[in-house]
């Protein structure tokens, strides 16, 4: 989603207007199992077409979706797909209140907040189910055969090319204070970057930043010796950038912002040398999904091949799987990046911040950091 999200735990229900789409053939359409799967995949294909349905609540736009659900429903045209399309606090507590009421909810959670998907997995929401496509995924991205990480979006450096010589862009965090606190008149106010009090995933990149950046408060402090502004929609970053009401933003969602750069002249996009930021978006299936089989197909069909090369070309979100090929591909940015990628890890480690008291503890020093 453009529109970021508040990292609140509390209890919600907030309701989704879900965008349905079905196959064109028949519905007895004959189970099979895909290439190379096992044998007794076709007892999955045959259950979801009983079922006949899938519900999946995601962070993902319906718009980058569209192209994976139409291309699933051609593969399994009886599993009808009702797909939720909601910001990341909206999913969590619609999903954590419907179960909780032991009513009707997602059998599918496909999201961006890392954080909020392996804390539900965690607490034992979801299914412990090994894909036939697992081994295609890197190690770090595969929770326990139960949440996988489905894409590779590197966190970007955005700025107006207009107002920004290429010589300024910074390529280095350390470039990246050097260049705030040397040129405080050009950059005050015209710098942004996630609100991280309401972007569930702007707080775990400024986090993660805070494990990899030695000098992570020197940065805290130069964003506030510019007065920087924060948002928390991507899209209101990267209109303002483009408009040169700011000039530059920190850590935004790399995908997004190259979309946009392909028809915005005005936009530039750089990556960072020393390390880079790699989120991915983590589904799973849910331990009590009504259509469990149809939850199974999904998931397999998101990470495999087919699945992948859709999201890299047409969802451009950035493949995960080191065997698509493209511009937006993990594959194509290590070659760019190399070892300078960080990707963070589907596991518990994204649970560190979620402790209320160290979570409150960063927003107060980040916030006396940051004052001007």
């Amino acid at each position: 989603m453009l529109h970021q999200r508040r990292l609140s735990l509390a209890l919600g229900l907030a309701l989704a207007l879900p965008v349905t789409f079905s196959g064109v053939a028949h519905a007895d359409t004959p189970a099979a199992a895909p290439a190379g799967y096992p044998a007794d995949y076709a007892k999955v294909v045959e259950g979801a077409r009983k079922e006949g349905k899938i519900v999946i609540y995601s962070t993902t736009d319906s718009k980058a979706a569209e192209s994976l659900i139409k291309d699933f429903s051609a593969l399994y045209p009886a599993v009808k797909v009702e797909y939720n399309d909601m910001n990341s606090t909206e999913a969590y507590n619609r999903f954590i209140s419907e179960a909780a009421a032991g009513g009707a909810t997602a059998d599918v959670m496909w999201s961006a907040s890392m954080d909020l998907q392996v804390k539900l997995a965690a607490e034992g929401y979801a299914l412990g189910y090994k894909s036939p496509e697992a081994s295609h995924l890197p190690g770090w991205a595969n929770w326990k055969d139960t949440a996988y990480g489905t894409t590779f979006e590197p966190a970007a450096i955005v700025y107006n090319k207009r107002l920004v010589a290429e010589s300024e862009v910074p390529t280095t965090h350390a470039e990246f204070t050097q260049l705030l606190t040397s040129k405080q008149d050009k950059f005050k106010t015209k710098v942004t970057t996630y609100d991280i009090e309401k972007s569930g995933v702007g707080f775990s990149l400024m986090t993660y930043d805070l494990k990899y950046n030695p000098q992570f408060w020197d940065f805290a402090k130069a964003m506030g010796g510019v007065s920087a502004r924060v948002q928390s929609s991507t899209g209101t970053m990267l209109e303002r950038i483009s408009s040169g009401e700011n000039l530059i933003g920190y850590n935004i969602l790399g995908p997004y912002a190259l979309v946009r750069a392909k028809k915005d002249p005005s936009i530039g996009v750089a990556f960072t040398k020393d390390y880079n930021l790699v989120l991915s978006r983590v589904i799973f299936i849910n331990k009590a999904a009504k259509n469990v089989n149809a939850a199974k197909l999904w998931v397999d069909y998101i990470l495999s091949k087919r699945g992948q090369t859709i999201i890299a070309n047409d969802a451009q979100l950035f493949a995960i799987r080191g065997d698509v090929t493209g511009a937006t591909t993990s594959a194509e940015l290590s070659k760019q990046l190399g070892a300078a990628l960080k990707p963070m890890p589907v596991s518990t480690e994204l649970l560190e911040y979620l402790d209320q008291k160290k979570r409150l503890d960063f927003l107060k020093q980040w916030k006396d950091a940051t004052r001007k």
